[in-house]
């Protein structure tokens, strides 16, 4: 009560500092008049004097009022928009690294232009965030015009774009990409030979659009770039037969948690069947040599029990394509991780492609948090604010909208099955459509929206359905969804990032209606025409009530059932909106309260018959506060075990820029070697043993197998005085020998060269290795709890000792191929042809492998190409050539089907690309 008090008396802590914005916003109109008044080239000129003055040691801050007022007027000039006073609010919000909550339709892309325009004045890039590339290029267009007139560089970073222009893109003042792209060009460049193919610069400032849906939601899905391992399509196929055969009495299924195991009856027969088809070793299931087997009998179940054709996935193609759970968008080239992803296209009769072995990933908390300032604007932040916090650091302004809102928000309406409710609102839909209000009719999934298609053709109602299928035309449909009697029918929030304007778009109607008509008198006529139809009709919907959102079943966050709200009632227009639910509802069969008033309406409501009460509300807006923490708690969990490897990550990445960045490593090689001997002599005559203890035998082997030495080790045991220390050396002094004596007559430089590249090779080689091995490790790590230990804490234990191990065997492996190397200085024959596939990158939740993504060209089907590190050479190899070209020779293409620069004649793959 008191604080209730206290808020209206004066305002809450977000009013309080909007209010503080909004001082220095007056600051920026009484600069207008100022502004208005410069010519073009006195307004273009405005940048260099900014940069001047932050030479001078003025900072940001002491800009931003004169910067802000200077990109309004730019705007006016290029865009003939200017900018709102809230819309500035917004503005210094994002440069101040907060986060800009900002309803739909309030012009959140013209807002990052305020702080982006700002924090590129330095030069050290700004990057803005995008949930599609389609957003991510239209953007950088639009906007661009107000950039370039102030005479900064814009850049755009989009699939399969050549490896110069997406270097060119990073370089440039200001850069549009997707979070996908970012996150994946970094872990490319973590894997490069050379800093000079690298593409992306240190980290500055970013704003991320749409930031709940990427810092939040996709945030439960690590970036991962993987390369294909050996094909096991038969045993997918053969185990998903037998799966078939099981009923639902040999299995327990949770929902909720998303998982299913087998019973011990289950179990039993599986192991029968497994035997008779001769896949198992033994009659054990889960004796060790059937570990695989297991593996792939969880994933099968998991895929014909709980994953759903046309809710968690399409056939299109015949191929297997996920449809996301938030967007309701087919994702193209996601896949599911950890073989889920081959189970169900067993399930589904399709072509099954090989598994994916891992070999960089990050999440995307780990990747924002490496910019030295963050900030993001969406329409809904504030329901995660204590996240956004927590993970980022960063805290959640809402910014007023420049208009009052006019939509009314309706009490949910409950329905007792899924058929009454369709009905009611076929009915619905029906009524407003005779009155000529549009109706734009939320779904959760596929299957949902051509269920209520076919309810809404039985009644006669003319309707465009919004989903995945049909996602190539989402922006035009989308655009249209305010005319007079329009009814759209969306899967989620598909079609974000697309105003639905009351009357119609007048952008895309001349784009759909005049694409064929050639510029002149005869076009602009049809345009005025075009633009006065849309404002009578805009005039017609506003009379009777504006746009009706009608959502047919709550989402499992609050959040996306806002966007959804959020489409109705922009720039101050009128709108209704309404939820319709039923207690067939996932979100309330699987997470509803089990309370009296779902057994009252079970026994007292009747067939057809609605109820509507604010405690029903309430109750819904509880479960999905419970399904909002569990998924928080899924996040974090996810965030506390890439915490582990991001250190460790950091260690390698940092390792790899300084080995790329010296100009010899000599010095590291020769520690390595020295360090090496020192650990065989420790290892196999400990320190403190005595001498008849030793391992004499081991150690001697040791060094020939690493050193193709033969030291004499028993004459050095029968010595007065053993030194340990002077084993170390002389071990250390006569593989330094060979080694000199192998390169003498070698060019310098191409020594250095060879050096640095097995180095980097045998970093690359083993990190991936030990990519794995931490996979391995936190999927059964949470084992440790039934012995009253945390996971997370034995984890970090662990990897800590396998990343020591990891230090040690690179040491060995870097020694050992330089020991053994044969120099060849005539050219290299080429290696087989098909031993290098590109490789791949995807977006998986290893917890819950909720989601995936890969690079993979929606259009050609085909992979895209990227740049991989050669392999380390195999230790023990008779032969080894390392072709190693001086820096700055040559750049290499994007494409490594491309002719190799170094002239050779041969494919870049087959030559400088190729793998030793």
């Amino acid at each position: 009560m008191v604080s209730n008090l206290v808020k209206t008396l004066f305002g809450s802590s977000n009013d309080r500092h909007v209010a503080k914005l909004m001082r220095t916003v007056n600051v920026i109109n009484d600069l207008e008049p100022q502004m208005q008044a410069m010519s073009d080239e006195e307004l273009q000129a405005q940048t260099e004097k900014f940069r001047a003055r932050l030479d001078n040691g003025e900072n940001l801050d002491d800009l931003l009022p004169e910067a802000f007022a200077t990109v309004r007027e730019a705007s006016v000039r290029t865009l003939g928009m200017r900018h709102f006073d809230v819309q500035m609010v917004g503005g210094m919000a994002l440069h101040r690294g907060e986060i800009a909550e900002m309803r739909t339709g309030e012009g959140k892309t013209l807002v990052a232009t305020l702080a982006c325009y700002l924090n590129a004045l330095p030069g050290k890039g700004v990057h803005v965030v995008t949930v599609n590339d389609y957003l991510a290029a239209r953007d950088a267009e639009w906007m661009g015009e107000i950039y370039k007139f102030l005479g900064l560089q814009v850049g755009v970073v989009v699939p399969n774009i050549p490896e110069q222009d997406r270097r060119a893109a990073y370089q440039a003042d200001i850069t549009y990409a997707t979070n996908n792209e970012l996150g994946f060009d970094y872990l490319r460049d973590n894997m490069k030979m050379s800093r000079r193919q690298m593409v992306q610069r240190p980290f500055n400032f970013a704003v991320v659009d749409e930031v709940d849906s990427i810092l939040i939601d996709e945030a439960r899905t690590p970036l991962i770039i993987s390369g294909p391992t050996e094909d096991k399509s038969e045993l997918y196929i053969s185990v998903d037969k037998l799966v078939r055969e099981l009923g639902e009495e040999d299995y327990e299924k949770d929902e909720k948690q998303r998982s299913v195991v087998l019973t011990e009856e289950g179990t039993e027969k599986v192991e029968r069947l497994l035997e008779e088809a001769g896949l198992i070793e033994g009659t054990n299931l889960y004796d060790v040599e059937n570990t695989q087997v297991v593996h792939h009998v969880n994933q099968a179940l998991k895929a014909n029990v709980l994953f759903k054709r046309d809710t968690d996935y399409i056939v299109k193609d015949d191929k297997v394509v996920i449809i996301d759970e938030f967007t309701g968008r087919m994702m193209d080239g996601r896949r599911w991780s950890d073989g889920l992803h081959q189970a169900v296209e067993a399930k589904e009769g399709v072509d099954i492609k090989p598994e994916n072995q891992t070999l960089a990933s990050i999440t995307f908390q780990n990747y924002f948090r490496m910019y030295p300032k963050l900030s993001g604007m969406t329409g809904t932040a504030l329901t995660e604010a204590p996240e956004f916090f927590d993970i980022y650091k960063m805290h959640v302004t809402s910014i007023p909208t420049n208009k009052p809102v006019g939509r009314v928000d309706e009490d949910d309406v409950f329905y007792k099955t899924i058929q009454d409710k369709f009905a009611a609102i076929a009915t619905e839909i029906r009524e407003k459509q005779e009155l000529g209000q549009p109706v734009l009719v939320g779904t959760v999934s596929i299957e949902k929206s051509e269920m209520l298609s076919e309810y809404l053709q039985k009644e006669g109602i003319e309707h465009s359905v919004l989903n995945a299928r049909f996602h190539e035309t989402e922006a035009h449909i989308v655009a249209q969804a305010g005319r007079i009697g329009a009814v759209t029918v969306s899967t989620n929030m598909a079609g974000r990032g697309t105003d639905i304007q009351l009357g119609g778009n007048v952008d895309f109607r001349i784009e759909d209606e005049l694409k064929d008509m050639p510029e002149g008198l005869e076009r602009d006529k049809a345009i005025e025409k075009i633009k006065a139809e849309v404002e009578e009709e805009r005039q017609r919907v506003r009379d009777v009530g504006g746009l009706y959102v009608l959502g047919t079943e709550r989402h499992e966050s609050r959040r996306i059932d806002n966007q959804l709200r959020g489409r109705s009632g922009r720039q101050g227009d009128p709108g209704l909106s309404k939820f319709y639910l039923s207690l067939d509802d996932d979100l309330l069969r699987i997470f509803g309260p089990q309370t009296a008033f779902a057994r009252l309406m079970n026994k007292n409501l009747e067939d057809g018959e609605a109820i509507t009460h604010p405690w029903l509300s309430k109750a819904i807006e509880t479960a999905q506060k419970k399904v909002e923490a569990r998924n928080y708690d899924i996040r974090k969990q996810v965030v506390e075990y890439d915490d582990v490897m991001n250190d460790q990550r950091k260690v390698i990445y940092a390792q790899r820029e300084e080995v790329m960045d010296a100009d010899q490593v000599s010095d590291v090689v020769e520690d390595m070697r020295h360090d090496t001997a020192a650990g065989l002599v420790i290892h196999y005559c400990p320190p403190g043993s005595f001498p008849e203890q030793w391992d004499l035998a081991g150690l001697k082997e040791g060094i020939a197998d690493i050193f193709e030495l033969d030291m004499p080790i028993e004459a050095w045991a029968e010595e007065e005085e053993v030194e340990q220390e002077l084993w170390i050396d002389r071990i250390d002094d006569a593989a330094k020998q060979k080694m000199d004596a192998k390169i003498e007559g070698l060019d310098e430089e191409r020594w250095k060269q060879i050096e640095k590249q097995v180095l980097l090779q045998s970093i690359d080689s083993n990190w991936k290795e030990h990519l794995s091995t931490l996979d391995a490790l936190r999927q059964s790590i949470g084992l440790r709890s039934y012995a009253q230990r945390k996971p997370i804490d034995e984890y970090k234990q662990e990897a800590f000792m396998l990343f020591e191990r990891l230090l040690v065997t690179i040491r060995e492996e870097v020694t050992k191929a330089l020991t053994r190397l044969q120099i060849q200085i005539e050219q290299p024959a080429a290696p087989p042809p098909g031993t290098l596939p590109d490789f791949i990158t995807s977006h998986f939740d290893p917890l819950s492998g909720d989601d995936n993504s890969a690079d993979i060209d929606a259009e050609t089907g085909t992979i895209r190409s990227s740049l991989p590190p050669r392999q380390s050479p195999r230790p023990g190899a008779p032969q080894a050539v390392l072709d190693a070209a001086p820096e700055g020779e040559f750049t290499a293409p994007g494409n490594r089907n491309a002719p190799c620069p170094c002239g050779s004649g041969r494919k870049y793959k087959h030559c400088h690309g190729a793998l030793a």
